[in-house]
């Protein structure tokens, strides 16, 4: 598809042979990223495509110093759908009567059925340590309440899979549980926007057999400043990609990324009645069209 699409407008326009991609972008919304591909050695064997090393990517969480992680890329959350998300919304004075809870796998049996690979082995330590904790509710089922559970659960984990990010992020953000987040060097999104460290907890990779621990020694206090974060509508706003677009949603906060990586005499703009993104760039009246 990459291919396809450069082959395209190399030849329609003349802006990407100028600077080999330079001044495009691309969104690779996959597991890896530009390394297209969801198991990481195979995706590192394979890397980013050299037609996009100078392109600027819009992709999904990375992780620090991956080779997947392509310098001056901007990180965005996963599409998860504003209006299912909202159809299953409950009142907000509802209990949160479930510590933690989590739905999902904890081992790829198809490619990995030990679970030392997948995840990094930390969904299988989290079903070996925590599957008769009744502090935890941990499950592979994907019931038909799934969002509303979120909804009345203190804690939801958010552990890496085959990549570091997870939508169960933009739920849990969205849903006003306290994200637990379980991947080593994940980069996140929008970090103008959402103030990762105060709204979540972050817990080592090899500290999962502790996890009960960790989670039942942080104050009420802490907790409660928290949840109340996480109630502030901005917060869900930037996570999500409503149509139509609204003000500060994550579509403009990918725009107010792209601004920032422009230099002073660049701008991106649409023109009302326009169709395609066009980009002046140097002298007045250099344009590029997208």
């Amino acid at each position: 598809m990459m291919r396809s699409a450069i082959q395209f407008i190399s030849h329609k326009w003349p802006f990407w042979n100028k600077t080999d991609g330079a001044d495009h972008f691309f969104v690779v919304p996959h597991d890896f990223g530009a390394c297209f591909h969801y198991q990481e050695e195979k995706a590192i064997e394979r890397g980013i495509l050299p037609m996009l090393r100078r392109a600027t990517l819009v992709q999904t969480f990375g992780q620090k110093n991956h080779v997947c992680l392509k310098e001056g890329s901007i990180i965005i959350p996963p599409y998860a759908p504003p209006q299912k998300m909202q159809a299953h919304l409950i009142t907000p004075d509802t209990p949160r009567s479930i510590f933690v809870y989590f739905r999902g796998l904890f081992y790829d049996n198809g490619n990995d059925p030990e679970g030392g690979y997948y995840a990094r082995g930390t969904r299988a330590s989290l079903w070996e340590n925590f599957k008769n904790n009744p502090l935890f509710d941990i499950s592979t089922d994907h019931p038909a309440t799934y969002y509303e559970d979120m909804q009345r659960a203190v804690f939801c984990l958010c552990p890496l899979g085959w990549a570091p990010w997870s939508p169960r992020l933009v739920e849990a953000v969205v849903f006003g549980c306290i994200p637990v987040i379980i991947a080593d060097d994940i980069v996140l999104p929008f970090a103008d926007a959402i103030p990762w460290e105060e709204i979540g907890v972050f817990v080592d990779e090899e500290d999962v057999p502790k996890l009960d621990s960790i989670l039942t020694s942080i104050p009420v206090e802490d907790i409660l400043r928290k949840q109340r974060l996480l109630a502030n509508p901005s917060m869900k706003k930037a996570m999500l990609f409503p149509q139509p677009a609204q003000p500060r949603d994550a579509f403009h906060q990918i725009l107010n990324g792209l601004a920032r990586k422009l230099p002073h005499t660049q701008r991106v703009y649409l023109q009302p009645g326009e169709k395609h993104l066009n980009w002046t760039a140097g002298p007045v009246g250099d344009l590029k069209s997208w």
